[in-house]
């Protein structure tokens, strides 16, 4: 391969030139014809060569012009609920992405997560191969009812849908409870991608303000008066974007007020094992009646094995599995084992133990230098990597946000989150990512010359 792609480099096999037989390379590098055609193999599907039934091998077309500013960040685009997704997701390995919603890959399970791959690559043929089941890998969902039930919430392995992410299992209940044109509650700030999704269901959203200890209840009770939504979709644990926990007077006063109105609950507990001590479950005080749980490994494991759940009572798991198989028709197989594999490993608990411990420290650190320039968290959360930080009086974070893109820093300005886009003075911070101090530099460059 090494000598194939030397000369074309070196311009001594052009664009649409024939490559030497197998038989004839082979001699010339004194390896086995199979070695040559598994070399050609893998230059095809690179895309540097193509074979031609009955011609042989031929170096590929020229590609399409480079030019650098494709692999620049869009600078352009407006700040929306898309914009940090897309700038974080497009963004190289030189960029600091403190405004993205995950770990770096140095702080995930890596090991565990290997050697779960080579327990994998051992199984039988049916498990590389077959479709998994419509509920999804019977002990992961056995896994699952047990965690749930450490959170207090009884949900048998039959009560629970694996899917393909935490985004398809709040897709997939959007799906089976709302219409177009039907009115959806929504935290102020919630999670961006709540937004973006809620969108493209046609959806009217309402926000409610949240507080340190969850909903505002007197704005909750007064949206459903008058607005009368189908559908609740908050974050249990620890809060997306503002690091908050729901109190239990908070978490039983707002069932108590849903019930009368048959509003739905949708209860986001992607990050359950961040939390130092354990938040309240809607799902727990409520049974799973008009509370559905939903959550995936995006975060502790990694982001890309992607492997969700729902928690909801039987009759609408039934609904869920007919249209999971019209959407996707079977379960990411693979992905489970693997989730499995190394959930069952012991060091699974131990690194969520450093994990914990790692990012209290971060959350620490990265508190203090934001508030040595001015920048102040709204709370000290409880666990979890994300800071909720108010700036100066004065600054817009989108236009600071936009301003340190062209540095190659990736921020999370806090209207992206805001229905009400009434929090343009905040911005979160993910304390996992911000340990770079060229990060403090330019926001203290920035509040200094405001």
């Amino acid at each position: 391969m090494g000598a194939i792609r030397e000369r074309i480099t070196g311009r001594r096999l052009a664009p649409g030139a024939r490559l030497p037989s197998i038989r004839a390379f082979a001699t010339a590098m004194a390896v086995s014809k199979s070695t040559v055609v598994e070399a050609y193999d893998r230059l095809a599907a690179e895309g540097a060569i193509e074979a031609r039934r009955g011609s042989g091998f031929f170096v590929a077309g020229p590609p399409q012009p480079f030019s650098p500013a494709d692999l620049g960040p869009r600078l352009e685009r407006a700040v929306d609920p898309f914009w940090v997704s897309r700038q974080t997701l497009d963004a190289g390995d030189t960029v600091l992405k403190p405004g993205c919603g995950w770990l770096p890959a140095e702080w995930l399970p890596q090991e565990s997560l290997r050697r779960s791959l080579r327990a994998l690559s051992r199984a039988p043929a049916e498990t590389l191969a077959d479709y998994g089941t419509p509920l999804g890998l019977a002990p992961l969902r056995l896994w699952l009812s047990r965690r749930l039930a450490g959170h207090g919430i009884e949900a048998a392995p039959d009560q629970i849908l694996l899917t393909e992410s935490g985004t398809q299992a709040l897709d997939l209940v959007c799906s089976l409870l709302v219409e177009p044109g039907d009115t959806v509650l929504v935290d102020d700030p919630c999670y961006f991608n709540f937004h973006a999704l809620l969108r493209a269901h046609r959806v009217r959203m309402v926000g409610v303000p949240f507080g340190p200890n969850g909903p505002d209840l007197a704005a909750f009770e007064q949206v459903l008066s008058e607005h009368r939504p189908r559908l609740y979709v908050t974050n249990s644990g620890l809060h997306n974007p503002t690091g908050a926990s729901l109190s239990p007077v908070v978490a039983h006063r707002l069932l108590k007020l849903s019930e009368p109105f048959g509003l739905t609950i949708v209860e986001d507990d992607i990050f359950a094992d961040f939390e130092l001590e354990p938040a309240p479950r809607l799902a727990a005080f409520d049974g799973l009646e008009r509370v559905v749980q939903i959550g995936s490994f995006s975060k502790s494991l990694s982001a890309s094995v992607r492997c969700g759940y729902i928690a909801a009572r039987r009759d609408w798991i039934e609904g869920l599995i007919d249209l999971k198989i019209a959407g996707s028709f079977g379960t990411g197989r693979l992905a489970a084992e693997l989730v499995l594999g190394v959930l069952k490993d012991g060091g699974y608990r131990r690194h969520m133990d450093g994990l914990r411990t790692r990012l209290a420290r971060a959350m620490g650190e990265t508190a203090a230098r934001l508030h040595a320039i001015g920048i102040e968290p709204w709370i000290e959360p409880r666990g979890g990597m994300f800071l909720w930080c108010r700036l100066p009086e004065g600054l817009d974070s989108a236009v600071i946000a936009q301003r340190l893109l062209a540095q190659d820093i990736v921020l999370a300005p806090g209207n992206v989150y805001s229905l009400s886009q009434s929090a343009s003075r905040f911005m979160r911070f993910n304390v996992a990512q911000s340990g770079d101090p060229r990060l403090f530099a330019a926001l203290g460059r920035v509040v200094k010359d405001r």
